[in-house]
Order: structure tokens, then C-alpha cells, then sequence
């Protein structure tokens, strides 16, 4: 992120400003700290978050002691630019206790992984990495990927009526990823299905 992109009000708290810092993936609020324009500055330049410690009166970059860094993914100011959004991706528990976030929460939510795993077959589908079955799905066209999720659907159908609850697990895992690869291979994100499920339900 360029610097000139943000304008921010250090003057409003005496040369300090909030910053919130929530994990890109689960969107869980990791931790809150104070950034001088130094330590806004070297965390654009380090692309890893470093703040200015109140009680040692000097820069302190997040991990700098644990290697638990806080990589940004980004940073965004808020309505009256006077307090950060930082979103990152941690490098290990958050909070100098060992727990994931500052405010004891688990840094976990199953469903964040969906997206997740969809920007992962997406890179797939753009760098093509021999020896990948997603390449490999790819490359077989639109035609063997649609057959693949009738194939997944019948056999979690299957599970569910003659088998196992691990192999319904199992099988419906199986269905829901080819069905992802089917949706990233026209275009579309697992996020349009959430959309139309949520107009259905209004």
C-alpha cells in the first residue's frame, strides 16, 4: 500500500492513533495497539505491524522477541482517519500469554476456510502447477468437471442412505470441493451461492 494513499489525524490523541487488528481469514479481532507516524511508516515498509509501545516509549514490532509477526494483508483508516483497520495474517498466537487473540478468544471460524480454499483453487487455476489434481481438473474441461460433482453427489448420496456418517462426511467434502472447482472454472465464488441462498430466505 502506497504511504500517500492514507492521510491520517496523529494530532487528535497527541501523535497516537488506534489500531485494531483483525486476522484476514477469520475476521476475529486479534489484538488493539497505538501506532506513532514512525511505526505507521515502518509498517507499510515492512508490510509487519509495529507499534509504539506506551509503557517503553519506543517502537515495538509485533513478534520482534517470538517471531509470532502480524503480516498485513491491509490497512484501512476509518471514517474520520484517526483510527486503523489492519487486517494480517498472524504468525502464531497474538497475545504475550500464548493464547490466539488478546481477548481469549480461539482464532478459528470453519466456514472463513470455504473462501479461503477457493482463492487457493483459483491460484490453481492460474498458475496450472503440474502434478496437481486441480490442475488436472482444469485441464479436462467444463464437461469432466461437471460430471465429477454428479459423481461426488451420487456417492454422498449413497453414504447417507446405505453408509457410514464418516463416509457421508467424507463424500459430501468431495462433493463440495469439485462443486467449487465447477464454480471457480465459470467464473463465480462460493460467495454467489451464499447471496442467492440469502435472497431465498428474506
Amino acid at each position: 500500500m502506497e504511504k500517500e494513499t492514507i492521510q491520517l489525524d496523529f494530532e487528535k490523541m497527541g501523535g497516537l492513533v488506534p489500531a485494531v487488528v483483525q486476522d484476514d481469514v477469520t475476521q476475529k479481532v486479534l489484538m488493539v495497539g497505538f501506532m506513532n507516524e514512525v511505526a505507521f511508516h515502518k509498517t507499510l515498509d515492512t508490510n509487519r505491524v509495529t507499534f509504539f509501545s506506551r509503557t517503553k516509549g519506543r517502537l515495538w514490532t509485533k513478534g520482534e522477541q517470538s517471531g509470532n509477526f502480524l503480516e498485513v494483508k491491509s490497512i484501512l483508516p476509518d471514517c474520520d482517519n484517526d483510527t486503523l483497520l489492519i487486517k494480517v495474517t498472524p504468525c502464531g498466537p497474538v497475545c504475550h500469554t500464548g493464547t490466539d487473540t488478546c481477548f481469549g478468544e480461539k482464532n478459528e471460524d470453519a466456514l472463513s476456510f470455504i473462501g479461503y480454499l477457493q482463492d487457493f483453487i483459483e491460484r490453481r487455476k492460474q498458475e496450472m502447477p503440474q502434478g496437481s489434481y486441480t490442475t488436472s481438473l482444469f485441464q479436462s474441461g467444463i464437461n469432466r468437471m461437471a460430471q465429477k460433482v454428479g459423481e461426488e453427489a451420487v456417492e454422498t448420496v449413497i453414504e447417507a442412505t446405505n453408509g457410514t456418517d464418516d463416509r457421508l462426511i467424507y463424500e459430501a467434502s468431495d462433493l463440495l470441493y469439485h462443486l467449487i472447482v465447477l464454480l471457480t472454472s465459470k467464473g463465480h465464488r462460493i460467495e454467489d451461492l451464499v447471496r442467492e441462498l440469502q435472497k431465498r430466505h428474506q
